[in-house]
C-alpha cells in the first residue's frame, strides 16, 4: 500500500498534448501562445472580462495591493482563518494586516465584524485600504453581505479564491466579485499547472496593468527602459498548457471533489463526535478539501492524536489552518472576534481529498478512522 496524499495532482493525456504541443513550438519562455489563450479561456469561465497568468496565487495578492496603491501606513482587512500567502502579500506593500473572525456558517470571514471592525478603524482615523476576503476550503464568502459593506465603507474588495475555483456563490463563480480575483494553481489545488496563478479583474486598465509590472515593468522603448519598479511574475508558456488541459476538466473535477466528501458523510455518520465543515446554502462549495473537527469527549481522543494515528498508516492528513493572529509573526496586529476561528484550528482536520481519490484508499482511511476511536 503506498502513501495516500491529502490533495495531489490529477493530470491526463490532453495536459501531456498540450505541454508537448508547446515545447514542439519553441516557446518556452513566460511568454507564448499557451499563455495568452489560458488568460481568455480563464476569465470566461468565470465570467470575468480579463485574466493575467502569473506565477503564483501570491504573486497575484501582491499585485492586486499594488495595483491599488497600498503601501506603508494604510490597513488592509482580511480573513484570520486562511494560509500565510494572504498576509505575506500584504507585509510585501508595507500595510498593516487586520484579522477578522470567521463565521460559523461557512468558517470564512463573518461580514458583521467586518462592519464593526470598519467603523472602529474610521473612529480610530485609519485609513483602510483595502479589504481581502478569503473563500476557505472550497467554499465562497458571502459577497452579497461583504460587498455591501465594502460599499457601504467606500473600500475596495479583493477576492482570494485560491482555494475555490469551481465554487460559486448566489449563482456567480468565485473570482468574480470585488474588484480583482485571484486564484492559485499550486500542485495542491483543484486544478494545477505544477505552480502559477491568476488575477482577474473586469477592468482591462487594472489587468494591462498587471502584466506590465509582472514582466518586469519594461518601458516601451528599442532599449531596456525603466520608469517604475515591475516584477518577475509571467507564468511560462509550458505551465500555462498544462493549465488549459486541467481547465478542460474543471467541472468534471469540481463533481469529483463533491462526491469524495459525500462518500465520506454516509461513510462516518454513524461516528458520535466527528462533523464536518458546513457547507452554507447561499452557494456551491467544491469541497477542495473535506474538513472534520473531532469532538474528543465524544469521540474518544482528539484531533491530534487522530492526526497521529493517519500517519502511522501512511495517510497525509493535515489540522486545519492556525489562524493568522496566532501566529508569532503577525500576533502583534489587529484581531476583531471571537473564538470561532481558534475552535476550528483546536479540532479541525483536513482529510485526503484529491479528485482521483480510489474507492480502496477511501476504505482504508475511514477503516483507519474507526480504528483510532476503537484502539482509544
Amino acid at each position: 500500500m503506498g502513501r495516500i496524499y491529502l490533495s495531489p495532482p490529477h493530470v491526463g493525456g490532453r495536459e501531456r498534448e498540450l505541454l508537448l504541443d508547446a515545447l514542439d513550438s519553441g516557446w518556452i519562455a513566460p511568454l507564448g501562445p499557451h499563455v495568452d489563450a489560458f488568460e481568455r479561456e480563464f476569465a470566461a469561465n468565470i465570467g470575468v472580462g480579463h485574466a493575467a497568468a502569473l506565477s503564483s496565487g501570491t504573486a497575484a495578492l501582491h499585485l492586486a495591493l499594488v495595483l491599488l496603491n497600498v503601501g506603508p501606513g494604510d490597513y488592509v482587512i482580511t480573513s484570520t482563518l486562511t494560509f500565510a500567502a494572504t498576509v505575506n502579500a500584504i507585509r510585501y506593500v508595507g500595510a498593516t494586516p487586520v484579522f477578522i473572525d470567521s463565521e460559523e456558517q461557512s468558517w470564512n470571514l463573518d461580514p458583521s465584524i467586518l462592519d464593526a471592525a470598519l467603523n472602529d478603524l474610521d473612529a480610530k482615523k485609519r485609513n483602510v485600504a483595502a479589504v481581502v476576503a478569503v473563500d476557505i476550503y472550497g467554499q465562497c464568502a458571502d459577497y452579497t453581505k461583504i460587498a455591501a459593506v465594502c460599499a457601504e465603507h467606500g473600500i475596495p474588495l479583493i477576492e482570494d479564491a485560491a482555494e475555490a475555483l469551481g465554487a460559486t456563490h448566489a449563482g456567480k463563480p468565485a473570482g468574480s466579485f470585488g474588484r480583482m480575483g485571484v486564484f492559485s494553481f499550486n500542485g495542491n489545488k483543484i486544478i494545477t499547472t505544477s505552480g502559477g496563478g491568476m488575477l482577474v479583474a473586469d477592468d482591462p486598465e487594472l489587468i494591462a496593468k498587471a502584466r506590465f509590472l509582472a514582466s518586469q515593468a519594461r518601458d516601451p522603448a528599442p532599449h531596456y527602459e525603466h520608469s517604475t519598479v515591475g516584477y518577475n511574475y509571467r507564468m511560462s508558456n509550458l505551465l500555462a498548457a498544462v493549465g488549459r488541459g486541467q481547465l478542460e476538466r474543471l467541472d468534471e473535477r469540481v463533481r469529483q471533489r463533491r462526491a469524495v466528501n459525500q462518500a465520506y458523510r454516509e461513510a462516518l455518520a454513524d461516528i458520535d463526535g466527528i462533523r464536518f465543515m458546513p457547507e452554507a446554502p447561499r452557494g456551491c462549495s467544491t469541497h477542495w478539501l473535506t474538513v472534520i473537527r473531532i469532538a474528543a469527549d465524544r469521540f474518544g481522543i482528539d484531533r491530534n492524536t487522530l492526526h497521529d494515528h493517519l500517519q502511522t498508516h501512511d495517510i497525509e492528513a493535515r489540522p486545519t489552518w492556525k489562524p493568522m493572529h496566532r501566529q508569532p509573526v503577525f500576533s502583534e496586529h489587529p484581531y476583531y472576534g471571537g473564538a470561532v476561528a481558534d475552535g476550528i484550528f483546536a479540532d479541525g482536520l483536513c482529510l485526503p481529498s484529491g479528485s482521483n481519490l480510489g474507492a480502496e484508499d477511501m476504505a482504508r482511511i475511514v477503516d483507519a478512522i474507526h480504528a483510532a476511536r476503537g484502539g482509544r
